[in-house]
């Protein structure tokens, strides 16, 4: 059991009224993962300080006193693979997998997060309610929402949801296909009352997040995280942080930065800074500035990711002054012809120069991320980004160099959600791994099946509940997928389909009925323009 009694708090709980809404709320991990993830420590605080609501937490190792009969089940779902322990959490609560087995003295189950907004489809029967994108609204009207039909039964409370923007009813949307192991035919409402889309809701305010909790059991101990940006300007092609968080939000400086870390630090010496692209910030010299005086020598700041061409050697520094020892900045190839293929605004001489900058800051470590199996690659780009890496490791000798290198998944509401997986970006990582270990750089490829997994959840459709119900016993190896797929073989397509296929751009896609930042037509004019780079 974890004692919940070595938490900070950075907000004030209020007393839950007698009539208050009695929710559980669950991270399906651990709570030291749990607990070190931003979005559900908001979610949680939001939920704390209404007294309408009543809220326990749950974790898969520990838990809060739970109600006996909670009216809301709620899950912050950040990791795919967490699938399982929503199951598992689910049966251990004798509460169906299935919501059209549910009845009315059941809780509603609903969820929210990464996973769920980029692509519910694949986890659409397990749940009640999905919220789509940010919750700082959302789950507040969420909340308003349930609680004038709070005593109707469960068919008038899920449908009258529905109605509210951001909330997906996956239940109310019927999904034909043209064979049961076919292509969708078509997504439809059931009828006229319910919205024939859902729109992501994107916050627009400029106070962003930060920690509500701080705690040593957190898998970052004792960080207090605050959110400097939110998406990212760059819109590489196959990025979903970029896609489908549009547009850039940053926080402002004085109303939003500066006091959210003075109140961290009052807890903690340690500060993480998030955003998929922090140092894009239009004030991050003057943050650095401001984190730089003397009276906060002793803390320490770590960084989430930089861009390349702004790590100077004034970051490396103040970086280096606050016990941060290493860098990541994502590079994906050494291959110019890929990197304007992808939308990668980046020359290989800022490549090297940020490592020259990160040495001469007094950095020591410097974490580049590639990509294999990108479209229009071949073995000459690969042989680049050797080249690339070696030329890094020359121009700043005693840096530790590390390349992680991941393979290419496309991710729904980007360019690239259309094309499927390169079955030989495996033979690629293995090739690099030789190379790259003859010229002494560290290489940290990424699973290649764990990324087949990935595309499969990520194109994925209301089909594979079924599938997903059998791995969660046979485990989550790739080999359980496939012995899964033959089971189900002629109830659903084939593992190809999902994953290694290219789809046509009229087809209908899995999560057409949702509405992501931009249009279809954009994206397939992302695409061409793309492709067309090659030509």
């Amino acid at each position: 059991m974890t004692d919940f009694n070595q938490e900070n708090l950075l907000f004030n709980p209020v007393a839950p009224d007698n009539d208050a809404i009695p929710l559980i709320f669950a991270f399906p991990n651990d709570y030291n993962v749990g607990i070190t993830s931003l979005g559900y420590q908001i979610i949680w605080a939001t939920f704390a300080t209404r007294s309408d609501i009543n809220v326990s937490r749950l974790f898969t190792d520990s838990q809060e006193s739970l109600p006996s009969r909670p009216q809301l089940l709620g899950f912050s779902f950040s990791w795919e693979l967490d699938y399982v322990n929503i199951l598992n959490i689910l049966e251990n609560l004798k509460i169906p997998f299935q919501a059209n087995k549910r009845k009315d003295h059941h809780p509603l189950v609903f969820g929210g997060g990464p996973v769920l907004t980029a692509n519910p489809e694949p986890f659409a029967d397990f749940f009640d309610v999905i919220l789509l994108g940010d919750g700082e609204n959302l789950i507040n009207d969420f909340i308003d929402a349930y609680k004038t039909v709070r005593y109707e039964d469960r068919e008038t409370k899920i449908r009258h949801l529905a109605t509210i923007p951001g909330i997906y009813v996956p239940s109310l949307y019927e999904v034909n296909y043209d064979d049961p192991d076919g292509k969708i035919a078509s997504i439809k409402a059931i009828d006229n009352n319910i919205p024939s889309s859902v729109e992501k809701q994107t916050y627009k305010g400029n106070i962003l997040s930060a920690s509500t909790v701080v705690t040593e059991k957190a898998a970052w101990e004792n960080i207090y995280m605050v959110e400097v940006v939110r998406s990212c300007p760059e819109m590489c092609r196959f990025c979903l942080a970029s896609y489908l968080t549009l547009p850039f939000r940053t926080a402002n400086l004085e109303s939003s930065l500066i006091p959210a870390i003075e109140k961290g630090l009052q807890v903690t010496n340690r500060i993480g800074l998030l955003g998929a692209s922090v140092t894009q910030h239009p004030e991050f010299n003057d943050l650095l500035d401001y984190l730089y005086q003397p009276k906060y020598e002793d803390i320490r700041v770590s960084i989430a990711s930089v861009r390349t061409n702004t790590l100077t050697e004034k970051l490396a520094k103040i970086l280096s002054d606050r016990q941060t020892k290493s860098v990541t900045i994502a590079v994906e190839s050494g291959s110019d012809k890929i990197r304007k293929i992808i939308n990668k605004k980046l020359e290989s001489e800022e490549i090297t120069q940020a490592a020259i900058n990160a040495k001469a800051g007094g950095l020591k470590n410097l974490k580049l991320y590639g990509m294999v199996g990108i479209p229009e690659e071949n073995e000459e780009d690969i042989e680049q980004t050797i080249m690339m890496l070696e030329s890094v490791k020359k121009a700043a000798p005693g840096l530790r160099l590390t390349f992680g290198c991941s393979t290419f998944v496309p991710k729904s509401h980007t360019p690239f959600q259309w094309l499927g997986v390169n079955k030989v970006a495996k033979k690629r990582l293995k090739y690099l791994e030789k190379q790259l270990g003859k010229k002494g750089i560290e290489f940290r490829p990424e699973s290649y099946n764990w990324s087949v997994i990935q595309a499969l959840i990520s194109r994925g459709d209301r089909r594979l509940s079924k599938l997903l119900q059998l791995t969660r016993h046979y485990g989550d190896s790739l080999g359980s997928y496939k012995r899964a797929f033959k089971e189900l073989k002629g109830q659903i397509p084939p593992l190809d389909y999902y994953v290694h296929h290219n789809w046509k751009t009229e087809q209908i896609l899995p999560w057409n009925h949702l509405k992501g930042p931009l249009p279809q037509g954009t994206l397939i004019k992302h695409l061409n323009t793309a492709i067309s780079m090659n030509n």
